[in-house]
């Protein structure tokens, strides 16, 4: 049964909304086509791998702000292009959009420490960390495997998440051997293997 979004039988966040139970799982876990997302499809998403980012830019103030995010992807070489996402529901939601450029910083193996941070409702989340400045004053984070540079570029709606498309001006390669890796609900690291 199809709810609208604002009924009493909905959960009034996107929290809520993950907790319920599917309507129509069975042992194929399917989910119906509705608008309320399960703890399922979820745990299901949590099957993807994914490198773990914090994206930073700098307020209209010219605060430094940044998120823990594992929504990035490359969209298109020519030009370069890559995407991430962010929760409608973010605090900061309004200086990433607003931001002329922000920067991807993509977390070494080490650094789960600073996902922990940037993911935690903390307001300093800048003070124990070594930064430079990247374009447009965008906090580069010391240690990262990479760092992408971006034209605030479009933003697209997505459900519940406002997808952020970046223009590519500037990368760079750290000396982290290995990412930071989160799977399952829990973060992980890739095991070498000899040639």
């Amino acid at each position: 049964m199809d709810r609208p979004i604002n009924s009493p039988e909905c959960p009034a966040s996107s929290a809520a909304l993950a907790d319920l139970p599917c309507e129509s799982c069975d042992t194929g876990r399917v989910l119906a086509a509705r608008d309320v997302v399960c703890r399922d499809f979820r745990d299901a998403l949590g099957s993807f791998a994914t490198g773990v980012t914090v994206v930073t830019a700098l307020t209209p103030d010219g605060q430094a702000i940044g998120v823990t995010v594992s929504s990035f992807n490359a969209v298109s070489l020519q030009p370069p292009l890559i995407l991430w996402s962010l929760s409608c529901n973010s605090p900061r939601l309004a200086a990433f959009r607003a931001a002329s450029h922000y920067a991807v910083n993509v977390l070494a193996a080490e650094q789960q420490w600073i996902s922990d941070c940037f993911a935690s409702r903390d307001d300093d989340r800048f003070g124990p960390l070594e930064t430079s400045q990247g374009l447009a004053g965008a906090p580069l984070i010391k240690g990262c495997s990479a760092w992408f540079e971006c034209a605030n570029e479009v933003q697209h709606p997505g459900g519940d998440h406002l997808v952020f498309i970046g223009r590519v001006e500037r990368f760079a390669r750290g000396d982290a051997r290995e990412p930071l890796i989160f799977h399952g609900g829990d973060y992980r690291q890739l095991q070498t293997t000899a040639k």
